[in-house]
């Protein structure tokens, strides 16, 4: 019930004007962890981050070094894939009953970590780069803060309540940007940088293919952690047998 509540809130807040001010700051996490997949997969295929930002429209860039075939489409791809799992990831750790606070203080650190060691010290040795260190590094630490002071005085349910709110904010924050991705890939509008751009110019096939192709991925691993959010809900319950053993008189 508290995830299907967090559903709801999460989709009135984009419809009711004024209201979606709300849900800015859960938009700005949603880039974070998008960039951050972005500096994790350039990290992981040996690749250097040279710079990592995120601007008051709630976009994001982040510059890596470029390595092979291989390693640009895992870094390209790792974005907005990275935003949805980051959310299914939550609903694990949810339905395995991790402590709320606990979640919430991971968030923070994680947050204050990519801003600190991505956002601020890598984007400072580069040039081109300065001028989105200020408010990466104010978001970044407002939101990282925030996080740490409700792990540490909020109750649980409201910390629950919190973490379940983020998880969907995750999901439909990473499903709306997987659908402007593939508006902006159309081939008959205007080419903007995007993801699947880069993807694009990399493998030589057309962008809108690989916006089809996130989306999929995207929705299985959406399907693959409702399915097991429902068995391990399910797994907490014992069905009563159809004929119980009668206490011997």
């Amino acid at each position: 019930m508290t995830l299907l509540v967090a559903a709801i809130l999460s989709v009135l807040l984009w419809f009711i004007p004024y209201v979606e001010i709300l849900g800015y700051p859960f938009r700005i996490f949603t880039t974070f962890i998008h960039e951050g997949g972005h500096a994790l997969a350039a990290l992981l295929t040996g690749n250097s981050v040279h710079s990592l930002s995120v601007s008051m429209d709630a976009s994001g860039l982040t510059n890596t070094s470029k390595g092979g075939l291989l390693s640009q489409m895992f870094v390209s791809s790792a974005g907005y894939l990275s935003s949805m799992a980051f959310g299914a990831f939550l609903l694990f750790l949810i339905r395995k009953s991790v402590k709320s606070r606990v979640i919430l203080l991971g968030c923070g650190i994680l947050i204050a970590a990519l801003t600190v060691v991505f956002g601020l010290f890598t984007s400072a040795f580069s040039s081109a780069a300065w001028s989105g260190i200020p408010f990466t590094l104010l978001a970044g630490s407002l939101i990282s803060v925030g996080l740490i002071l409700m792990a540490k005085f909020a109750g649980r349910r409201v910390a629950t309540y919190f973490v379940s709110f983020l998880a969907v904010q995750c999901v439909l924050n990473a499903l709306l940007d997987l659908k402007d991705v593939f508006f902006l890939s159309n081939p008959f509008v205007p080419t903007e940088q995007t993801d699947a751009v880069n993807m694009a110019h990399a493998t030589g096939l057309p962008a809108i293919f690989w916006s089809v192709v996130w989306i999929a991925f995207a929705l299985g691993i959406l399907w693959f952690a409702m399915r097991m959010y429902v068995t391990g809900r399910d797994k907490g319950f014992q069905a009563d047998l159809p004929f119980e053993d009668t206490p011997p008189v």
